[in-house]
């Protein structure tokens, strides 16, 4: 995978940093927040996120309010959620939120790279649904 773009939200700086030189290893771009709202700021300006991996627990703002933010104003952006204060309520919350999936901290390199990879296909899937009904809207919408 050389062209995801990702961009990894946690309060943790060293664990972010950690992981974006380990998954730019792997051939991602990866942008970097530390708070919810430094996310949202990224990516109102970066159109080309893929993926935000996102951590649950934040000061400021949690995960789960970033999360309804970003389906709201960034519907095809996957979201992975990631933490490490974990719960079955927590989960169901966020998958019911839009969450492609979620992960607990600490979690096996490859198998976030696996839901990382599943959510770009998806991402990238709905973006050719998304031009395709343009196109036939632009078709149908000629005399």
């Amino acid at each position: 995978m050389t062209d995801a773009v990702i961009l990894f939200v946690d309060d943790e700086i060293g664990f972010v940093e950690a992981m974006a030189k380990r998954l730019s290893r792997r051939g991602m771009r990866v942008h970097k927040a530390f708070d919810g709202y430094a996310a949202m700021d990224l990516l109102a300006r970066q159109a080309d996120v893929d993926v935000v991996v996102l951590d649950m627990k934040m000061p400021g703002r949690d995960g789960l309010s970033v999360l309804k933010d970003i389906r709201r104003d960034h519907p095809l952006v996957e979201v992975v959620m990631l933490t490490g204060h974990g719960t079955v309520e927590s989960a169901i919350e966020g998958m019911q939120a839009g969450a492609y999936d979620y992960l607990l901290k600490p979690c096996d390199l490859e198998e976030l790279t696996d839901r990382i990879r599943g959510a770009v296909s998806l991402k990238r899937e709905q973006e050719g649904k998304a031009v395709a009904e343009r196109v036939h809207g632009i078709a149908c919408s000629r005399p």
